[in-house]
């Protein structure tokens, strides 16, 4: 017998139950019916499937992550005197619960956050074998998010943002008016990072006996997946949660807001706290961190560019997936496939296929052969590096959407459908056009040497002849169609306008040999941006 079932096979739940089953990534007792009714009357059923494992090649992290959170919440949940019932099955969720249901009855379960699992569940609510619940994991409902933006696109966060600030209260002073005179700090947050104050060292955790198992079942089970698995690297028990969300409240916070959108070789996080896996897993719940951040004494900046994260974008692209079907509807048309289809909105018309760079083949390019080797490492990397490197540079190089889309789901430890679509698919690559973002986040050079440090030695001078910045004005001069009038790119599509035809002859000749040298898996050279 498996530790962990030697350790669950210790307590002993008797009595009638009522029987809730509880996704993969609502492991907490802090919200829903674990958090209001008695341990005593209740029983939950937690399911393993080999079957989700295999369905895209996941980060080995991200695996270990997810079943060794859901076994250290087993146990928590029998130390409390709740029931449990654990599933492995090489099958589907629906099969697993189907077979529950008929020897438990009915199942309650609160609504998935992932549409996935919604699809496949749908048939077991229609036959009367799973009840739905709302999800009280969210911060702010449906109804707010309509009142605040409408219920039809476009939509934008800001004033999702404002709105939910101006009804909560949440740092608002007693006359209604934002602290410090404004809700967003977002222009003071941009200052680029040279080495001080120092970046803070992650949290190590011991692995118990529990997360040990997990990490071997993985390397046996998934060991030709990518990435690396580090056991170090995996707050599963509840102390080990704990210790981070510490370690993030003292070490991280007070330097977030103005550094927020820098990015070093030097630290993969700097003064980023590393929650959103726990946090998309629910082992904390947002509710819980954005009290105790409001109840920190916190350079206001930080404070509020923190609370901005959590209480506006992560809420409001849950409601944009929501609300177009996970981009399959409300984009101008019928929604288009089989409900389990994936959506493939492409705006800009981008089709090339992804290159072999972004699953760790060399590109030649510092800052992009950085960035994908820390992900790789440590199924993470901030929010700049995978808006401003990764799919930036997918973005300049005509990638298809949904094949980026797709790469950071498996790549990354906090990566869902319900917030990876929202963050690849709208704002990545600009593939749903305006309707959450206002414009293509793309960017030649200039702006990756100003924000980090990712250049330093690497074979291309930013100023001098780095490929990324005729990638950019060819990108500008490819879709210049399609981006005119966009206000915010009036000036930058003028000067691409202004640039002379030798220029422009270039800037397509280099950008040509670039998307070449990359999908063919080899290295940009400086012979190729001649």
């Amino acid at each position: 017998m498996s530790a962990f079932l030697r350790r669950l096979s210790a307590f002993r739940a008797g009595g009638a139950r009522r029987w809730l089953f509880v996704p993969y990534d609502q492991l907490s007792d802090e919200v829903g019916p674990l958090a209001r009714e008695q341990p005593g009357t209740l029983g939950i059923v937690l399911v393993e499937s080999a079957r989700k494992g295999r369905t895209r090649p996941y980060h080995k992290q991200k695996l270990a992550l997810v079943l060794a959170s859901l076994r250290h919440f087993a146990l928590e949940q029998a130390e409390r005197g709740v029931a449990v019932r654990h599933v492995r099955t090489e099958g589907s969720y629906a099969d697993a619960l189907r077979a529950a249901s008929a020897e438990l009855g009915l199942l309650r379960a609160m609504e998935p956050a992932e549409r996935e699992l919604r699809v496949e569940l749908a048939p077991l609510v229609a036959e009367g074998r799973l009840e739905l619940l709302p999800h009280e994991g969210w911060l702010t409902t449906p109804e707010q998010f309509r009142a605040a933006v409408g219920a039809r696109p476009p939509w934008r966060m800001d004033r999702f943002y404002r709105h939910v600030r101006r009804t909560s209260g949440i740092l608002m002073d007693a006359a209604g008016k934002p602290l410090g005179g404004k809700l967003s700090f977002d222009a003071e947050n941009r200052r680029s990072w040279r080495g001080e104050p120092p970046a803070p060292e992650p949290p190590l955790f011991e692995p118990d006996e529990v997360t040990r198992e997990v990490c071997t079942l993985v390397e046996r089970r998934f060991g030709d997946h990518p990435g690396r698995l580090d056991p170090r690297r995996l707050p599963a028990s509840r102390a080990d949660v704990e210790t981070l969300w510490s370690w993030a409240r003292s070490a991280c916070l007070p330097h977030f807001g103005p550094f927020e959108d820098a990015f070093s070789a030097r630290s993969s996080g700097l003064f980023h706290t590393r929650l959103s896996a726990l946090m998309n897993l629910l082992r904390l719940p947002p509710r819980r961190i954005l009290a105790d951040v409001l109840a920190l004494e916190l350079p206001l900046a930080s404070q509020e560019g923190f609370v901005r994260q959590i209480l506006g974008w992560r809420e409001f692209v849950r409601h944009v997936h929501r609300e177009t079907d996970g981009f399959r509807a409300n984009l101008g048309g019928e929604p288009e496939g089989a409900a389990d289809a994936p959506a493939r909105p492409s705006h800009l018309e981008a089709h090339a296929p992804l290159p072999p760079a972004w699953w760790g083949t060399s590109s030649g390019l510092a800052c992009l052969d950085h960035a994908v080797a820390g992900v790789w490492a440590e199924g993470y990397s901030h929010h700049i590096v995978r808006l401003m490197v990764l799919s930036n540079l997918a973005t300049l190089l005509g990638v298809e959407p949904r094949e980026l889309t797709d790469w950071f789901w498996v790549a990354y430890t906090d990566a869902y459908d319900w917030v990876v679509e929202p963050n690849v698919l709208g704002m990545g690559t600009f593939a749903v056009g305006e309707l959450m973002t206002t414009k293509p986040y793309v960017s030649g050079a200039a702006y990756l040497d100003r924000m980090g440090d990712l250049c330093e030695g690497c074979r291309f001078d930013p100023a001098r002849d780095c490929p990324i910045t005729p990638l950019y004005w060819d990108f500008l001069a490819r879709n210049g169609a399609r981006l005119a009038g966009n206000a915010r790119l009036a000036m930058p599509l003028r000067s691409a306008a202004r640039r002379t035809p030798a220029q422009r002859a270039r800037d397509a000749r280099v950008a040509a040999r670039v998307r070449e040298r990359l999908t063919a898996g080899s290295e940009v050279r400086p012979e190729d941006c001649g």
